[in-house]
């Protein structure tokens, strides 16, 4: 029998519990040996992890691309069915945050470093080795390829799969009143096992997918405030003071972490939000604005045109060197980061209904990323096909490009500053998202879990980020990234065919046709059989649903 929905006078059980020790212990242990091992043999390492890459990407690449375009698929059967209408707690609950800050929120979280630090490189990258060869480099057509695969990579399909995840941890929490768990999406499969070994099992994959994506952001973001610190003030580029700049912000992240929700991060995430507009309409006043303008519209044409057989390439016929690189990546990084990033949307969404979470998530973000690559990329596409040689810039390291793009136009050392500190903001907001997320993740659900264990997950973040460093840089952080998200992609396929079974059970919230129309007055008069009888024994469109 479905569990019905948490009410208002009901106490939160979740508000405070001990830590899962066995959960806590496992994915412990998992990041101190991988720490350990990293720290006395990283070559060995680098190894180990490269040659299963190489199995993983071989033996199930078409998965990643199956997986993400039923993720996409899924997102948008939710949204526009029936079950659109249900909301993520009781019938008359609204939202606990106010829009402009829900959005940004979760684009803070989901994924800003990533865009501060491909925005310009990626589209580069492109324009000079298009993407398996279906353009000569640097022309138009390559162009054009440019800014179509920045959009497919950073758009719908990363924040489908946020939503998709977000929404079965929203709803199982919300409405059915269960554990803020992954382990909780399964209990339509696994019953009381969910509760258990099986369950527990399902939360630490989830821990340490979340603990190697969200360090291989903050690995990307301590290369580019080291290039940006090079630039401003000669600050040597070297892993140590990489290291160092980790070790710095997962401080600050800390701090930021254990203050909540409602305060460190919800105030990062506006200022981020802030920061970043002004940097984009500082570029695009003293950039060529008519061809950002023309970019954008072109772009987003040429994405939505392209959209489903990008989404099935996976190099059968070649060019699964350059998708392992690229797209492959792309994916289960966003895979590996579902776990923090949809428990975390999935916190500040209560109130909201399943249409109005999904077309905020997905659609909101990805139309900020239009705007991002249309005014990055396309300046760096205009000036490279002009005669600057921006490209060159990429040699000495994809985190260099943003910068050298920034120095083409007046008050380098203004907006230099500003992209090192928008990075410094979205390492901190992310950081502290992931910690939390994994504290509540060991702590059965906790939704304020205790600050201690949000401390220990912040350092073994910083700490596994370091020795990704250490072991290989930017591709040692790629390789890692896809192989902790490989075992969770499963998880993340039983968690959404979970929610399609436990959905099947609501009621249609929509007045069925010839139905009677009942009013307030109408039961008033009417007792529970009668109204039993006047429905044909479904719930009355003005009661509350059973979850």
């Amino acid at each position: 029998m479905p569990e019905k929905p948490p009410t208002s006078d009901r106490p939160d059980r979740f508000a405070r519990l001990p830590a899962d020790r066995i959960v806590l212990a496992t994915s412990a242990a998992i990041a101190l040996a991988f720490i350990l091992w990293g720290i006395f043999d990283n070559k060995g390492l680098a190894g180990v992890a490269g040659d299963a890459l190489a199995w993983v990407i071989k033996s199930f690449g078409w998965l990643f691309v199956l997986a993400s375009v039923g993720f996409v698929a899924l997102a948008v059967v939710l949204a526009c069915s029936r079950y659109g209408r249900i909301r993520l707690g009781r019938d008359d609950e609204r939202p606990e945050f106010k829009t402009v800050s829900w959005i940004t929120m979760m684009f803070s979280a989901g994924m800003g470093i990533g865009l501060m630090f491909y925005g310009v490189a990626e589209p580069l990258s492109h324009l000079s080795t298009p993407p398996m060869g279906l353009a000569e480099p640097n022309t138009h057509e390559s162009a054009q390829l440019a800014i179509q695969y920045s959009f497919f990579h950073w758009a719908f399909h990363p924040w489908a799969m946020y939503a998709v995840i977000g929404l079965a941890l929203a709803y199982f929490s919300f409405r059915h009143g269960r554990a803020n768990l992954i382990s909780s999406t399964f209990f339509p499969l696994l019953g009381k096992r969910s509760e258990g070994g099986a369950g527990r099992a399902i939360d630490t994959f989830a821990i340490v997918a979340t603990l190697f994506g969200s360090a291989t952001s903050l690995g990307l973001g301590a290369l580019q405030i080291n290039s940006g610190l090079n630039q401003l003030y000669d600050v040597p580029k070297s892993t140590p003071v990489a290291i160092a700049i980790i070790a710095a912000l997962t401080l600050a992240f800390i701090v930021s972490a254990v203050s909540g929700v409602h305060r460190g991060i919800q105030y990062l995430s506006n200022v981020n939000m802030v920061l970043a507009v002004a940097l984009l309409f500082f570029l695009f006043v003293v950039g060529p604005s008519v061809f950002i303008l023309s970019t954008f519209t072109e772009s987003v044409g040429d994405y939505l045109y392209q959209i489903v057989p990008m989404s099935f390439r996976a190099g059968a016929f070649g060019g699964q060197e350059w998708l392992s690189g690229w797209t492959i990546f792309y994916w289960a990084w966003w895979m590996s980061w579902t776990p923090f990033v949809g428990a975390f949307i999935a916190r500040i969404s209560r109130g909201r209904t399943i249409r109005e979470f999904v077309f905020g998530v997905v659609l909101a973000p990805s139309l900020v990323t239009f705007v991002w690559f249309s005014v990055l990329g396309g300046i760096s596409i205009n000036l490279q096909l002009g005669g600057t040689d921006l490209a060159a810039a990429l040699q000495q390291g994809q985190e260099t490009a943003l910068f050298e793009l920034l120095r083409q136009y007046p008050l380098f050392a203004l907006t230099a500053l500003v992209v090192v500190i928008l990075v410094a903001f979205f390492f901190i907001s992310g950081a502290d998202a992931a910690a939390l997320v994994m504290a509540m993740l060991s702590c059965r659900g906790c939704r304020e879990p205790r600050n201690l264990v949000t401390i220990f997950w912040g350092v073994m973040t910083g700490a596994v980020a370091g020795i990704l460093l250490l072991a290989g840089g930017l591709p040692a952080l790629q390789t890692l990234c896809i192989l902790a998200a490989f075992p969770f992609m499963f998880v993340m396929i039983g968690a959404a065919v979970s929610l399609v079974k436990e959905l099947r059970n609501e009621p249609d919230p929509a007045p069925r046709k010839g139905r009677r129309k009942l009013t307030t007055e109408t039961l008033e008069e009417l007792d529970g059989k009668e109204l039993a009888a006047t429905t044909n024994g479904a719930a009355p469109a003005l009661q509350t649903p059973v979850g």
